[in-house]
């Protein structure tokens, strides 16, 4: 893949903010166009919803270089809300840094890798029947993260990169309110700073290399108290009356969620010291598979009714149509979890020659008991998600530009599903 030509950035804010929810006049109005009844109700409340919408402007000079406008509704990185998902990105990213930053031969994103356990309540895994060499591997776990977000793919990536490191890195990037704390199952904080040693291995089984189990020795800050809701349900599904407490939970602002998804797609825009370390077959892989649907993915074969094409692209989902427009392909990441949905997108229309960037986070838990999965996904969450992105979509296929982009760089080859006698995959833990 070519380098990227240099890049001007506007908004770009490196180390992440902080202060009063910030409102862009032009994102107000545009919002305000869309009469959409559920939409209106939560444009009309933000605080309760806990919205926050983040719209990022591209505009290409005559050398096809982009600028970067953001444009914010609501937008505060001190307003806690529950990440989810959306982790799986940077942690795929830094997966990839690592073993770039390994430099040991045969050793690489498609190696296999297994597993074990060294501490309270950890796992094994060595083999994976999804993936076409029986075995997992870093490339084969973000290709479940980003697909249909597998959680299990999530907490091995978090073992492999050690929760120690996962947070140095972030910070010394300049995401200084970022906080990675946990897996994704149910265990301790001291059972979280454990983690397992892994090893990688040749086709034969020998081994390449090993590395140890890991503990996280250094402190967090949890001074900033973050608590939501009413009441929520314990694990033995009692009702504790009061609220439900996140100060220790994962934590990624949306203003970081966006800029890392920039860092991606676009390295040359931010700081040097904000980019990972990628190669240029690492942003192939990462281009395809956070763009690429479920349904024409060999390994996993997920089940192309259930896993439809729009089943993570929340800017593009409603009940009725499960495929993006002709020519569109949606680069992003989503998260939804305790009420919390969230979405950070990069859109190209490779037909109508149309890109932008659109991140938000909705919170809808009408009777504020958390963990009841009692939540307006389906007749809040979607709905206003999909009238926020035709909003923006639509707006963008009338805005009048300079100069026409040339998106050559994000057309990327996509997988033809093949026909064979495995079962497709339809209950994944997400």
């Amino acid at each position: 893949m070519n380098k990227l030509l240099a890049i001007v950035a506007i908004c770009l804010v490196v180390t992440i903010g902080y202060g009063q929810a910030r409102t862009s006049p032009l994102l107000t109005n545009l919002l305000a166009q869309n009469q959409n009844p559920v939409f209106q109700e939560v444009i009309k409340h933000p605080d309760t919803y806990r919205l926050q919408i983040i719209y990022t402007q591209i505009n290409r000079d005559r050398n096809n270089v982009p600028t970067f406008t953001n444009y914010y509704f609501h937008v505060d990185s001190t307003a806690y809300f529950n990440p989810a998902s959306t982790v799986k990105l940077p942690l795929a990213l830094l997966s990839l840094e690592k073993l770039n930053r390994l430099k040991i031969p045969d050793v690489n994103k498609f190696t296999a890798m297994q597993f074990d356990s060294a501490f309270r309540n950890q796992t094994r895994e060595w083999t994976d029947n999804t993936s076409e060499t029986g075995f997992p591997s870093i490339a084969h776990f973000i290709k479940k993260a980003f697909l249909v977000s597998d959680n299990d793919a999530y907490s091995r990536l978090y073992e492999f990169v050690g929760q120690e490191s996962t947070n140095r890195t972030l910070h010394a990037k300049g995401y200084a309110d970022t906080r990675i704390t946990h897996r994704f199952v149910r265990m301790s904080p001291d059972e979280n700073r454990h983690t397992n040693p892994v090893r990688f291995i040749r086709p034969d089984g020998t081994l390449i290399y090993a590395q140890p189990a890991a503990h996280n020795q250094d402190a967090f800050d949890f001074r900033r108290i973050d608590k939501i809701g009413k009441a929520y349900l314990s694990a033995r599904d009692s009702l504790v009356n009061e609220p439900f407490d996140f100060s220790t939970r994962n934590k990624y602002p949306l203003e970081a969620f966006q800029q890392t998804l920039q860092s991606v797609l676009f390295p040359q825009s931010v700081p040097a010291r904000q980019r990972f370390e990628l190669t240029d077959s690492d942003y192939s892989f990462l281009y395809q598979y956070l763009s690429q649907f479920p349904g024409e993915t060999n390994y996993p074969k997920y089940d192309s009714d259930q896993y439809y094409d729009t089943y993570v692209k929340f800017f593009f989902q409603d009940s009725l149509h499960h495929r993006l427009p002709e020519g569109v392909r949606v680069f992003n990441k989503v998260g939804w979890a305790y009420g919390f949905m969230t979405d950070a997108s990069y859109v190209a229309d490779f037909r109508n020659k149309v890109e932008y960037m659109l991140s938000a986070t909705i919170y809808v838990n009408k009777d504020e008991i958390l963990n009841d999965n009692q939540y307006e996904y389906e007749s809040v969450a979607h709905p206003f998600l999909y009238q926020l992105g035709q909003t923006i979509y639509q707006y963008e296929l009338k805005r009048k530009r300079k100069n026409r982009p040339d998106l050559s760089q994000f057309e990327v080859p996509y997988e033809i599903r093949k026909t064979d006698k495995r079962p497709t995959i339809r209950d994944v833990d997400n």
